[in-house]
């Protein structure tokens, strides 16, 4: 079976933007009404603080003060990464966090859209020019069927999905969670390493290619992503980079 290849299409964008005219939206932050469509009002989305340098150049770790060279962050000095680098589009906020949260876990899957238009900020870096060059495809962290079947969707495929159509990439669902794991949110880097060993599996039939792009909501230790890197670059992907809403 191979796996389920999603090129850039508007129709959901044109079924949102109908939705938005029957029942217009307000800002999901401050509640001021929209004309546009969407979930953010331009303040909000503009005041949502995104990445800038200093920061780790593996992980994204955002640094105050001045950093003129290129650096790898203490917490990644002594850690093996599959993936070449991760790339957030935004540091942590109150604004991003209620988003996420609310996607995830109100299950208020417009805001998708707004996430993924504010991720499209992390292929302004300069090395994910080879990422469109090569139109590397968007590879979803996937959720083991038992967690779908409960939250009824994935959120890292929302957000790529919209994601793909704004950097002219295919999204392809390339891996999937074969073994389910607890929540990571209270484990530690070496027990959230533990937990996931053999979680990820690819699909078969997925063709390697040069590189993909892992796309998640939060990068936070990394675990997750590694994983996934770990089984796609065994697999025989060359070069893998990660791209997330928020930096945790």
């Amino acid at each position: 079976m191979k796996p389920s290849v999603r090129e850039p299409s508007g129709a959901r964008h044109w079924w949102s933007r109908l939705l938005d005219v029957v029942y217009p939206g307000v800002c999901h932050l401050c509640g001021e009404g929209l004309s546009h469509g969407g979930a953010l009002c331009p303040p909000c989305a503009e005041e949502l603080p995104g990445l800038e340098r200093p920061f780790c150049e593996t992980c994204g770790e955002q640094f105050e003060g001045e950093i003129d060279a290129v650096f790898k962050c203490p917490n990644c000095s002594d850690q093996k990464f599959f993936f070449e680098f991760a790339r957030p589009a935004l540091v942590r906020s109150a604004g991003t966090m209620t988003m996420v949260h609310d996607l995830k876990y109100a299950r208020r899957l417009e805001l998708a859209g707004a996430l993924a238009e504010l991720t499209e900020r992390a292929f302004d870096d300069p090395r994910l020019a080879a990422v469109l060059d090569e139109r590397w495809p968007l590879v979803p962290v996937p959720l083991h069927r038992a967690r779908r079947r409960w939250r009824h969707f994935n959120q890292a495929s929302e957000v790529a999905l919209p994601l793909g159509r704004a950097v002219g990439l295919p999204v392809v669902e390339a891996l999937k969670r074969i073994r389910p794991t607890v929540t990571q949110t209270r484990l530690s880097r070496s027990q959230r390493q533990k937990n996931l060993r053999g979680a990820f599996e690819v699909v078969r039939g997925f063709d390697p290619g040069p590189g993909v792009v892992l796309v998640d909501d939060v990068f936070t230790t990394g675990s997750t992503v590694n994983e996934c890197a770990r089984v796609l670059k065994k697999f025989g992907v060359q070069k893998v980079v990660v791209v997330t809403v928020m930096r945790g």
